[in-house]
Parts: structure tokens; C-alpha cells; sequence
């Protein structure tokens, strides 16, 4: 088990922000896309390296629930009904962390793939 864990999970009254602390003290804000867009699931990270997908058009998503699962990590469901990804204590601290890091290489993706993150469209 992990030495750091969330003291308390948030989720703002318009549902598009998660406000993590964690028991060190440290507490991040995360937007509801971003925790979408790099969701753990599957179907975003794929089975097997090279299989991650781009996922556009998520800019307004909003989180309508958290389930605990076990002590470890919090399944997070959208309005867009994804609700695959389990979100371990330690990623949520990789995003808080790297949050902004990845955001832009996820905007570079969209670019590069000629998608963008207003219009939803099937990930590739």
C-alpha cells in the first residue's frame, strides 16, 4: 500500500473540478477533462503499449459520481457515461503533479490528429 493517500476527495458544485488532499498536506485541483481524457480505462490507455487513444470534444464533461474501490483508488463516472477508469491514489498525485505536463502534450495530440477539444468525435 502506498504511504500517501487522499484526506479527502471534492468535487466542485458544477462538477467540473476534483479537489484532491492528500495527507502530506499537498492538495491539487484537477479538471474534470483532464481526468477524462487521460482516464486509466482501458479504453483510453488501450490493453498493451501503442494502443492509447486520443479522446476530443470532452472541454465541458462533468463527474456525476465517485465509488470507492478498496482502499487504493475511486472509479470516477462522467456525464459522457464513461465510468471505466479507476483512479489509483497515485495517479491522481502523478496528475496533480504533472497535470499541466500532460494536458499539453494531450493538446498536442489533439493538433497533430487534426481534433480538437469542443467537438466530439470517435477516439483514435
Amino acid at each position: 500500500m502506498s504511504d500517501i493517500w487522499p484526506s479527502e476527495l471534492r468535487v466542485s458544485k458544477d462538477r467540473q473540478r476534483l479537489v484532491v488532499t492528500f495527507n502530506d498536506g499537498q492538495s491539487f485541483d484537477l479538471s474534470a477533462e483532464l481526468l477524462r481524457v487521460l482516464s486509466p480505462s482501458a479504453e483510453v490507455q488501450g490493453h498493451g503499449p501503442g494502443q492509447k487513444v486520443t479522446v476530443p470534444g470532452k472541454r465541458n464533461v462533468a463527474i456525476i459520481s465517485m465509488m470507492p474501490t478498496g482502499n487504493y483508488a475511486v472509479r470516477i463516472g462522467f456525464d459522457d457515461m464513461h465510468d471505466t477508469g479507476i483512479y489509483t491514489w497515485t495517479y491522481l498525485r502523478e496528475l496533480g503533479e504533472r497535470g499541466a505536463e500532460l494536458f499539453s502534450a494531450y493538446e498536442d495530440e489533439l493538433r497533430e490528429k487534426g481534433m480538437n477539444r469542443d467537438t466530439a468525435e470517435k477516439p483514435r
